[in-house]
């Protein structure tokens, strides 16, 4: 019995020490990567799909399948770091970021299922609403990054209520809706890992 509370002590331990640091396992490459992907998704966009709001089906695969890659090209980049790490801490680390950030892919996946089914005259809402769901993943790994990354969060919310009240019009599902905000906003975000993370530990 005192052996298994002593087991239980000692991971909320860790648990606890994962949460007062930083995770360096997010890094600035793979970021800028997904933002060029994004203005990249844009462009594609722009001279393939004409009108979105009819070629619903295309729209969706570009944008998901440029998601797809962003994330796939992050997570390795986290796996690779993870498993050759020396320090249980940074493996704890790696899968506490995980847990923080990965809801709000799944919400977002199955908003747009739901309103893909549901609600297809309401598919304009989607840029906004999925810029508004990745602010929320950021602000919930906060508590893991580098200060600044919170601003990161309030301009991916910013963005997604700006998207939102431009209503549907012939604003609508524009490719610049999602390829502005999400390239900037991911390139921002490498600038502030790298010049938080990073930079000093390359002088060193």
């Amino acid at each position: 019995m005192e052996l298994r509370e002593a087991l239980t002590q000692i991971t909320e331990i860790r648990l606890q020490l994962a949460r007062s640091e930083v995770f360096r396992g997010y890094r600035a490459m793979p970021v800028a990567f997904s933002g060029m992907v994004a203005l990249l998704a844009a462009l594609v966009q722009a001279a393939t799909i004409a009108d979105p709001v009819v070629q619903i089906g295309p729209y969706l695969a570009l944008w998901i399948g440029a998601a797809v890659v962003s994330a796939v090209s992050a997570g390795l980049e986290m796996i690779v770091r993870a498993r050759h790490a020396a320090s249980p801490l940074t493996r704890e680390l790696t899968w506490l970021a995980v847990e923080q950030f990965s809801p709000c892919l799944v919400a977002g996946a199955l908003v747009t299922a739901v309103m893909v089914r549901a609600a297809p005259g309401s598919l304009w809402l989607l840029p906004g609403l999925w810029q508004i769901v990745y602010s929320l993943g950021i602000f919930a790994s906060c508590r893991l990054l580098p200060r600044p990354t919170f601003w990161v969060a309030v301009f991916y919310l910013g963005t997604g209520l700006v998207n939102l009240a431009w209503g549907p019009g012939e604003a609508a599902l524009n490719p610049w809706t999602m390829g502005l905000p999400f390239g900037v906003g991911q390139i921002l975000a490498a600038a502030v890992l790298y010049c938080t993370l990073e930079r000093d530990h390359e002088a060193e």
